[in-house]
């Protein structure tokens, strides 16, 4: 399943496993203050910057990063975001502290990351609570100390965050530090399915397909993990494939599960290419052309939250050993 470190811009046996970790927000990953020409309101932005004004001076560094013409300029960014941070802006902190992170514009010091994620977490930046129980939870720039992550993780899903909300849920699964606690953890899967995110939605269905902290229900396990394969998460379209193929809280469909198979297989998931092929054996010419011809008009987007949306998830599908 998903690694859970959150994204600048944070799935199935019968045993769950966790792959903690943090998703970096999106705060700065868009192109603040560009027009359609761009140069405007840029020359704006950059004399309000000189002047001192930090949201310019961070806004200047976002557009740094994020412009395409002329290309990324990583160095000007980390100039510009620091100018921010150090009037304790805390975008421009929780950016900095992402840029030391992943070693972009500067060489990669995770206790750079830490002092900087901690200064826009004391002022309530709910991404930099998260970012900042990852480093806790695996121990970068900072002794290892779950309690500690625990504590940023649920700051954050206080205020919502999705990937804190699925990395407090995974803590309280793996019971690592803090008291093992099944409906805690349903709890924070719930909260972020309900947002719409795709691997607590997987996760909360895996749940419920095995039991775990909740009563049996393959409807509801259905229910779930079909919204994560809209979404274009891949391990869920192959679970969602399994699903149908054995007629578990939906009707037993082949042709079904050869779609979710091939959409799987074509999101990553190899197993799924393993699936397309021993249903081949069972299925009609007329029927591979038909789930092949309905996975095509799906045209579902394949995504890779695990790159997008730092989050922990549980362990791996359904689909037994082999």
């Amino acid at each position: 399943m998903l690694n859970s470190r959150v994204l600048f811009a944070v799935t199935l046996t019968p045993i769950l496993w966790f792959n903690g970790a943090a998703i970096i927000g999106t705060q700065h990953t868009t192109k603040p203050g560009v027009s359609s020409n761009g140069a405007p309101q840029i020359s704006s932005l950059s004399h309000r910057a000189k002047q001192g004004d930090p949201q310019a001076e961070y806004q200047l560094g976002s557009w740094y990063l994020n412009r395409t013409n002329p290309p990324i300029d990583y160095q000007q960014a980390v100039t510009w975001y620091r100018k921010a941070a150090e009037q304790n802006y805390p975008d421009a902190e929780f950016a900095l502290a992402y840029m030391y992170e992943h070693g972009e514009g500067v060489n990669r010091d995770y206790g750079q990351a830490r002092h900087y994620y901690t200064a826009a977490a004391q002022q309530g930046h709910a991404t930099a609570e998260n970012n900042l129980g990852s480093l806790y939870e695996h121990g970068q720039g900072v002794r290892k100390n779950m309690r500690q992550a625990a504590d940023w993780y649920r700051k954050a899903a206080d205020q919502g965050e999705v990937v804190a909300q699925c990395n407090l849920a995974s803590i309280y699964f793996r019971g690592k530090g803090i008291p093992r606690d099944y409906m805690q953890a349903a709890t924070w899967f719930r909260a972020a399915a309900e947002r719409g995110y795709p691997p607590a939605q997987e996760n909360l269905a895996s749940m419920y397909y095995t039991g775990t902290g909740l009563k049996p229900d393959f409807t509801e396990a259905a229910k779930w993990v079909r919204k994560a394969a809209v979404l274009g998460y891949a391990r869920a379209q192959l679970d969602l494939g399994y699903l149908y193929e054995h007629g578990k809280g939906v009707p037993l469909d082949y042709v079904a599960a050869y779609m979710w198979y091939k959409i799987a297989a074509a999101g990553g998931e190899r197993r799924a290419v393993a699936q397309v092929k021993i249903l081949s054996s069972v299925m009609t010419e007329a029927q591979i052309r038909q789930a092949t011809t309905a996975a095509a008009e799906l045209n579902i987007p394949t995504t890779n939250p695990s790159s997008a949306t730092s989050s922990a998830s549980v362990g791996n599908s359904w689909l037994p050993p082999r």
